[in-house]
Order: structure tokens, then C-alpha cells, then sequence
């Protein structure tokens, strides 16, 4: 059975249910248009182990080591292991203060009722100080907090944090505390590098099976872009074999006496398979926050490309023999480089680093990646030199990067779901966690046609929304229309619906006796319009509904009032 990747927290409440979905595209430029394999956010925290960094080297005893018997260099290589241990066991005092656990109460809207949110769960995760008085943990260890605490080791007190920034993409989250007491006595870390295969690293946090702080060591397994669940984005991550639990999410993963990354999932059905975000994705997280006050994303160039190993199909594109490169199958229509790149384009370089047939660069020691993590690691509105054979001749193109949002979001974090009632008809923007709320198999379960566009379908416009008439309300103004849920609305009155806001002011704007809804599948709703008004209050009264506009349609007050008016 195929095996699944989950992020950690630990939850007082029973934990969620995997979420399956199709697999990603072999190759794309993180056009966040595909959910991950198998995938589900859920917090906890694991059981740990031994505390020792170092690893023992087996030598034969009869070789030399310039021309030095290595029997006679024994005490070296004792005091060499010595060293070591020592070293490790200075790293896990310095991180005993500086490791936090966190606790956050959370509610998650319900989106089949976006007017009313899901009952409050606690969960716990783990945390650790950098410079500056900030913690760092994972995203989904406070996603949609209503209250948040920490309590750092040794300590009976909790104090109350305040979230600074998150970034959803990349599971990361900043906190602060403004308690002076529980600054006393802490220490920050430093962040170090990548480490190489087969490093040793030790991950310190509060898994399950205990309350206490825990350490598990391991060694680097893999270095290479990995789904993240949590934000359903491929970044950049490290594969390790350190014992990696629920509630160690967001925890320090040490190498030497700097942080090599942080915890944040696991391979659900292997054995001691975990992850840890890079210090590469950590900073360029945090430079966002410095740089802008908030989380800013990570840059795509907006691509689907395609591998080009085929030798035939290189001789179709015109492909030298020294020619390495991918096929260009999608651009994003929102993306600058719709501006310069075209569909069936092969791009050869980036940034001047060649790529190769099957999508990857260089890394290191004869390691390679695929040239997204070059793309993501771009700041915003960065510039890149982006070198393409079409036609046969080469083109340098320089384009600016940005993040790029798509036409049906992953994920809504943080934030309430958008709804616009009128007539019984619940309007909504479709998002995939709409989707999930058809169950674990939603894949399968939810409406296929809805299914298949959030999955693939691209915006063609700025601010565009892909909005669906969710349910009806039952009532006799809408009697004989209730099978008419689940599809997509097209137009109002004859005009395109551009997204929710915009649907939203063409029905308060009517100035015609008849309302005419135009869906997908050329399905056709008609009403009274005056009617209609009057029919909205008594059906929000039988469903005890506050309002029949969300907060963030409201462009002000005075279009607030008129909208109650209307009601």
C-alpha cells in the first residue's frame, strides 16, 4: 500500500483523516494547481531516543594514514569520538533552552456553512528561538488559532504568544511572546546549512508518549524538493532517519551546535522516515517577514513543462546534440512570462545553469534537483535570464518572478470562507478545502466536473474566481430549483461573473422585474427580483443566519447597510 506523507501535531481530538488525491505532474513550476499524493495536515508529537550526534568509523588496522599506522593514532581517534559526544551533548543543553512546546486552540470553518465555524480542538506542537525574541514553528501547528501558549523546558508556566507571520506554502510560522519573564534564561539558535548525506542530525521537540522535552538522533538520507503537505507546494526538503512523530512539528533538527532544519512531517507506513524543512526555505521565509512585515510567498515562472528525453521527440524541437532542455506545455496566463515564453518553447538554461532532459540541475556533490528550487528560491519581483530554443534558434528572455496564485485555491487558512446568500442560493468561491469536506476519499467522492476543474484549470484574469451555487435553501421562491447545486455560475443577467464580489453587486445592483442566473451544463435559474428580496429575510431567519453576505465582500458601511436593506 502506497505510503503517505503527514505533518505533525498532536491533537487532543481524533486526528483528521488521509486525504487522496492524483499524483502531481512529473514536472511543474509550482503552479500549485495539483494536490499532493495521499496528503493531510494534522499536529502531534513523537517519542525519542538516543541524544548522540557522532558516528563511529570502523578502520582496518593494518592500513596507514600518511605513512602513519592508524593502531598508533587509537587515542587520537578515541579523543576524536570524545570530542564529539561532548560537542553533541553541548548542542542538546544549548537547545534545551531554546525548544518551546506550543499549545493552540483552533477552529476551522465548516464550508458547506460558511457562516458558522467547527467545534474548537487543542493540539500541541513543538517550537525554538532565533535571534530577535522570535519562535519558529510550522504553519499547520497554529492554522486557524483563536488562542496560542508556549512553555519552554523546565517550566510549570505557560505564556500567551501572538502569531507574527505565517506562511502556509511553506509550513512556517513566526511567534512572539511580550512576556519579559519567559525571555529570562532563554537562548536562541543559529541556522546553519544544508547538510550532506549521511550527516549526523538531532531532532528535539515534545512527540507523543510523553510531556517532556525528547531527542531523537539520525543521518541525512535525501535532499531534494518534497511535497509539502500542509501547503500542498514542492519546496525543497531533507529526508532523514531520525524518529519523527506528532508534536514534534516545528522543532529544531541540530547538526553540530546550529539548526539544520525544521520538523514538519513524516512518511506515514515506513519506518523512520521524516522530513525537515531547509535553512535555504527558512530564510527566505524570514527575509520575506523582515522585508515586508508579512509573509510574501515563494516565485513561480507559471509553467508546465515536460521532460524531453525522447530523442524523437528532441529532433522535432529541433534539439542539437549538446542540447539539453524541457518542453514548455502551459504558461499561466497571469504569469510575466506569458509576456516572453511561448507553448512548445524548450527551455536550455536558467540563470545560466543548464538544464537537463529530465528537468534537473547540479546540486552539489554530484547531487541534482530539479530547476523549480531555483525558481522558488528567487525573492519577489527578481529577475531571471531564462535561455529558449524555438524554431530551432536560441532567445535570452530576462523575467520577473513572482508568486502566483490559482484559479481554485488550496488552501484557505486563517481566514473565513467567502458566501453570498440570496433567494435560499448559497453562493461560494469553490476552494479545495471545499472539497475536503466530502471526506477523506474526496477525490472520488466530490462532484467530478468540480473535482477536475480546481485541479486544472488555470485563471485568465487578475482577481478571478471560480464561483459555485453550494446549496439551496429550501422555499417556495426557489421550489422546482433545488437540484441545481454544485455548478458552476456563469452569468448574471446576461453578464460574466469575474468572481463572489462581483456576482455579489450585479444581484444588489438589479434594476429588471426578472434575476436570471446562468449556470454550467446550460442550466438556467429565473426569479421574481422583488420577490426574491423579501424571500432572503425569512429564509435567513428559519436558518439563524447572521448575515447573508460574508465580512469581505463588504466594500464599506454604507454598502453593508444597503445590502441588510435589501434583505
Amino acid at each position: 500500500m502506497l505510503a503517505s506523507l503527514r505533518s505533525l501535531r498532536r491533537l487532543s481530538s481524533p486526528l483528521p483523516v488521509l486525504r487522496h488525491s492524483p499524483p502531481p505532474p512529473l514536472l511543474s513550476s509550482k503552479t500549485l494547481l495539483h494536490p499532493p499524493p495521499l496528503l493531510l495536515p494534522f499536529l502531534q508529537k513523537p517519542s525519542l531516543s538516543s541524544s548522540l550526534f557522532s558516528t563511529t568509523t570502523t578502520v582496518d588496522p593494518y592500513e596507514s594514514n600518511n605513512g602513519k599506522s592508524l593502531l598508533a593514532s587509537e587515542e587520537e581517534e578515541a579523543n576524536l569520538v570524545s570530542f564529539r559526544h561532548t560537542d553533541a551533548y553541548a548542542a542538546i543543553e544549548l537547545a534545551l533552552d531554546s525548544v518551546v512546546k506550543i499549545f493552540t486552540v483552533s477552529s476551522s470553518p465548516n464550508y458547506f456553512l460558511p457562516w458558522q465555524n467547527k467545534s474548537q480542538r487543542e493540539s500541541m506542537g513543538s517550537g525554538f528561538v532565533l535571534p530577535g525574541r522570535r519562535i519558529v514553528t510550522n504553519a499547520h501547528v497554529v492554522a486557524d488559532h483563536t488562542f496560542v501558549l508556549v512553555r519552554k523546558h523546565g517550566s510549570p508556566t505557560k505564556y500567551k504568544a501572538e502569531v507574527q507571520a505565517v506562511g502556509h506554502e511553506c509550513d512556517l510560522a513566526l511567534l512572539t511572546v511580550e512576556s519579559e519573564e519567559f525571555w529570562d534564561g532563554m537562548n536562541s539558535l543559529e541556522l546553519g546549512d544544508i547538510p550532506f548525506l549521511q550527516e549526523a542530525v538531532a531532532v528535539v521537540g515534545y512527540p507523543q508518549g510523553g510531556d517532556n522535552i525528547s531527542v531523537t538522533k539520525g543521518v541525512v538520507s535525501r535532499v531534494e524538493p518534497t511535497q509539502y503537505v500542509h501547503g500542498a507546494t514542492q519546496l525543497m526538503a531533507i529526508q532523514i532517519d531520525a524518529a519523527i512523530n506528532p508534536g514534534n512539528s516545528g522543532g529544531p533538527a541540530i547538526m553540530g551546535d546550529k539548526v539544520a532544519g525544521v520538523a514538519f512531517q513524516n512518511l506515514s507506513g515506513a519506518e523512520n522516515i521524516g522530513y525537515i524543512i531547509p535553512v535555504p526555505v527558512i530564510k527566505h521565509f524570514l527575509s520575506g517577514v523582515e522585508e515586508h512585515g508579512k509573509y510574501v510567498g515563494f516565485c513561480s515562472l507559471g509553467l508546465s513543462c515536460q521532460p524531453t528525453e525522447n530523442v524523437q521527440l528532441r529532433e522535432h524541437f529541433l534539439m542539437r546534440a549538446e542540447m539539453t532542455g524541457v518542453l514548455v506545455n502551459k504558461v499561466n496566463p497571469l504569469s510575466n512570462a506569458r509576456k516572453a515564453l511561448k507553448k512548445d518553447d524548450i527551455i536550455l538554461a536558467f540563470d545560466g545553469v543548464p538544464i537537463a532532459n529530465d528537468g534537473t540541475v547540479p546540486f552539489r556533490n554530484r547531487e541534482r534537483i530539479t530547476f523549480d528550487h531555483l525558481v522558488s528560491m528567487k525573492k519577489p519581483e527578481e529577475t531571471a535570464f531564462v535561455r529558449v530554443l524555438r524554431d530551432g534558434k536560441e532567445h535570452d528572455f530576462i523575467i520577473s518572478l513572482r508568486p502566483l496564485q490559482p484559479l481554485v485555491p488550496v488552501h484557505h487558512f486563517d481566514k473565513l470562507p467567502s458566501y453570498y446568500i440570496f433567494a435560499g442560493f448559497v453562493f461560494v468561491p469553490l476552494t479545495q478545502p471545499y472539497l475536503h469536506e466530502y471526506g477523506e476519499d474526496w477525490y472520488n467522492t466530490s462532484p467530478r466536473r468540480l473535482c477536475e476543474r480546481a485541479l486544472r484549470e488555470l485563471p485568465k484574469k487578475a482577481g478571478e474566481q471560480f464561483v459555485i451555487l453550494s446549496q439551496v435553501l429550501m422555499d417556495d421562491i426557489n421550489a422546482g430549483y433545488e437540484r441545481l447545486s454544485e455548478l458552476q455560475v456563469k452569468k448574471v443577467n446576461g453578464v460574466d461573473v469575474d468572481n463572489l464580489k462581483h456576482l455579489c453587486r450585479l444581484v444588489e445592483g438589479c434594476r429588471e422585474e426578472s434575476l436570471r442566473f446562468d449556470l454550467d451544463d446550460d442550466r438556467v435559474i429565473v426569479l421574481n427580483y422583488q420577490n426574491a428580496k423579501l424571500a432572503t429575510s425569512r429564509i435567513l431567519k428559519r436558518h439563524r443566519i447572521p448575515s447573508a453576505v460574508s465580512n469581505d465582500l463588504i466594500d464599506d458601511q454604507a454598502n453593508k447597510c444597503e445590502i441588510e436593506v435589501a434583505c
